[in-house]
């Protein structure tokens, strides 16, 4: 049996930024995962400046040898309008690759690593997590995403009475044919809000890399939904018209709908593991990586982890994103005086889509950086 100080389930963005975290702090740490890197991960695929500064990436360094898209501008409509363009004169975000940029982040990791290795048992033994029989220590970290493992130790079973936002996208790279067939361009990412502002699709480039895709809270719709708006955006020449693979699903919870408990005895979960996708846009980089930097925080200086040494943590996730809604309403959390019956004229507006949808939902310009207290 193999001993640590803490395991990591789950080696996306908030696992290794949290084991990144805490190379130098002593912990013995253990990141495990059942897939292999690079893997693919459905997600649109971008970040905000606020991102790489926490996570101190050479932009010049990533760049090199990776997709690193920058944008400036934002096309931004509802299904059956016109979409507006508005340019901020600057770049407000990057687009990335997630098998590429997930892949970084790991391999800044110098702790020990189980790849392709799948959680098959977890017991709980004189104070420590077993995990597969083979490896124990007395601190879980749930960072396996919204079907981690480590879900089923904190509450019921995963996915039930949890507002689940589903989402498909299709990330390939286009044909020289289909490059000069699509209209839509790397520096002006698309988003198409469904009429009834229960989701919204997207269209993303990437240098010659598209992602196309949909994500709604009404996951029976999901399909239908995402057909309509591909035949749409063909017929319009925004996408090529011989898309390749098939779309793939991934599923995730808005904060405000989250009921998962952030820590136990022992056990800690960070990113979507803990719900923490931004209510308004879904995006779920930035709070993973936040997530991940403030547990680190707190385990870097504890030498025993109880439920009660942990809260800590829960709190610093209150202060940071706020508390979580007791009576959330199902969906993305379009306020009310948006709804309906404005939405269709907010939509035309260009400070609106500006200012509001852009800025402050999906770009989150208006929260500070992550400020940590160095132990």
């Amino acid at each position: 049996m193999e001993y640590y100080d803490l395991i990591i389930v789950g080696a996306g963005p908030a696992g290794s930024t949290l084991a990144n975290a805490l190379q130098n702090s002593g912990k013995r740490i253990l990141v495990l995962d059942k897939q292999t890197f690079p893997r693919d991960k459905t997600c649109a695929g971008w970040v905000t400046p606020a991102v790489m500064d926490t996570l101190n990436i050479d932009l010049e360094d990533y760049a090199r040898s990776r997709t690193l898209q920058p944008i400036s501008q934002f096309r931004i409509g509802m299904m059956g309008q016109s979409a507006l363009e508005n340019d901020h004169r600057e770049v407000v975000s990057y687009g990335i690759r997630r098998c590429e940029f997930d892949a970084y982040l790991l391999d800044r990791v110098t702790c020990p690593k189980k790849l392709g290795t799948p959680v098959k048992s977890i017991e709980r033994n004189n104070g420590n997590w077993v995990i597969n029989n083979t490896w124990q220590a007395p601190l879980l970290i749930g960072a396996g995403g919204h079907f981690c493992p480590v879900a089923r130790l904190l509450g019921e079973r995963t996915g039930r009475h949890e507002t689940v936002v589903a989402a498909k996208e299709v990330e390939f790279e286009m044909t020289a044919e289909q490059v000069q067939r699509c209209k839509a361009r790397g520096d002006t990412p698309e988003l198409w809000f469904c009429r009834d502002l229960k989701g919204y699709a997207w269209i993303f480039r990437k240098g010659n890399f598209l992602n196309i895709g949909l994500g709604r809270e009404d996951n029976h719709k999901l399909n239908e939904h995402l057909d309509n708006f591909v035949e749409d955006m063909k017929a319009a020449g925004r996408i090529p018209d011989d898309l390749p693979g098939r779309f793939k699903g991934h599923a995730y919870l808005l904060y405000d709908h989250a009921k998962r408990p952030l820590v136990d005895e022992g056990l800690i979960r960070i990113g979507d593991a803990a719900g923490l996708a931004y209510t308004q846009s879904g995006e779920g980089i930035r709070p993973a990586i936040e997530s991940a930097l403030m547990a680190a925080g707190l385990i870097r200086n504890l030498e025993e982890f109880s439920a009660e040494s942990l809260q800590p943590y829960g709190e610093a996730i209150a202060g940071r994103f706020g508390n979580r809604a007791e009576n959330p309403k199902a969906g993305f959390q379009v306020p009310d005086w948006v709804r309906l019956r404005l939405a269709s004229t907010l939509m035309r507006s260009h400070w609106f889509t500006r200012k509001v949808v852009t800025e402050k939902w999906f770009l989150h310009q208006e929260v500070p950086p992550l400020e940590m207290v160095k132990g």
